[in-house]
């Protein structure tokens, strides 16, 4: 039979159901790329279209990302506790404006150097990692944040003592057309990107593997082969070593370095971010680092009397409504949607 000019609009309606099944089965297979994509176009974008104060806080919520991405590393891949992790990221930071005040380097040099410094003493003082756990790890980690800052304070020749340092902050290379906030801006972003790739390829080598093992149990580990002692110090020096490159970040975008930028507050409020954003997760450290970042500032939105007690109850709810952390929550959030575009 030949086909009838009635018969076209038959078959561009069934057409259409079926483009529409392609455009779902395409979506549902990739739309965490597509998603990303557009994440990553925007993350590009934002220093033009948004405000300089608003381009600072998202610089300030990588350069959390960074010390929360080691803490992460620490705490939730290695099964350590630690309360001293603000002291990693002073060192980084205090490193980084020392050499930058007294010694002059390129600003480009102080980023590794920082890193290098904060990974040695994270070494030597990991090694109550290998023999402590639990509460008196967090007591012995945590007195290391505490006499942090009365030591910064009484070399005043060297770190500025009470006053601190003031440096210049990097300034955007002419060929670039940049302002100071937005070369900033991509020197994070930049700097986060090498942080997450390295963490990535860790934590799929061998090294994460063992990390994981002596985490869930360091008996079984042991009798694989595993070192649990040496690994828990290689993991609280590499926690370090993101942290002192967090801490040379902060240096770079505040442009300043004082003690008392640095006190336990910091390291109490690192943990409570990390917890927040998700243990253990990929993108914990991006979640905590806008928790650490915008948190605070809206408990004293709300309540400029009483902060630390709306701070305090807005990770009760978090934590209540998302016990495994925000990532967590985001995760399940994920595979409701992925689930729904299947059955579209």
């Amino acid at each position: 039979m030949k086909a009838t000019a009635n018969d076209e609009p038959v078959a561009a309606e069934k057409g259409v159901p079926e483009a529409r099944g392609r455009m779902a089965g395409f979506a549902s297979r990739h739309w965490r790329w597509i998603l990303a994509v557009v994440v990553l176009l925007v993350v590009l974008r934002a220093p033009f279209e948004l405000v300089p104060f608003r381009v600072f806080q998202f610089t300030m919520v990588m350069v959390y990302a960074v010390a929360l991405l080691g803490l992460n590393l620490l705490t939730g891949h290695a099964g350590q506790i630690s309360l001293g992790h603000g002291a990693f990221f002073a060192v980084g930071a205090y490193g980084t404006a020392i050499m930058m005040y007294h010694w002059d380097l390129p600003y480009p040099l102080t980023f590794p150097l920082a890193a290098a410094l904060a990974f040695v003493i994270g070494l030597a003082l990991g090694v109550p990692a290998t023999r402590l756990r639990g509460l008196y790890l967090a007591l012995v980690t945590l007195a290391i944040a505490i006499f942090l800052v009365p030591l910064l304070k009484r070399f005043e020749s060297v770190t500025g003592g009470s006053m601190g340092l003031t440096l210049e902050k990097p300034a955007a290379p002419g060929w670039t057309g940049l302002a100071e906030d937005q070369w900033l801006y991509y020197l994070a972003l930049a700097a986060t990107a090498l942080a997450f790739a390295v963490v990535h390829f860790l934590l799929r080598s061998r090294v994460g593997r063992a990390l994981h093992s002596v985490r869930d149990n360091e008996t079984a580990a042991e009798v694989m082969g595993v070192k649990p002692a040496s690994y828990k110090r290689l993991a609280f020096a590499w926690s370090a070593m993101f942290a002192g490159a967090a801490g040379c970040l902060y240096t770079w975008t505040i442009g300043f370095v004082s003690p008392d930028s640095f006190t336990v507050n910091l390291s109490i409020t690192l943990l409570a971010g990390i917890v927040v954003g998700g243990l253990g997760s990929t993108w914990g450290p991006v979640l905590g680092g806008l928790f650490v970042m915008f948190v605070p500032s809206l408990s004293q939105d709300i309540n400029k009397a009483a902060p630390g007690v709306i701070f305090g109850l807005l990770i009760i709810a978090v934590m209540y409504v998302a016990p495994t952390g925000l990532a967590g929550l985001a995760g399940r959030a994920a595979h409701s949607f992925n689930r729904t575009l299947r059955k579209g």
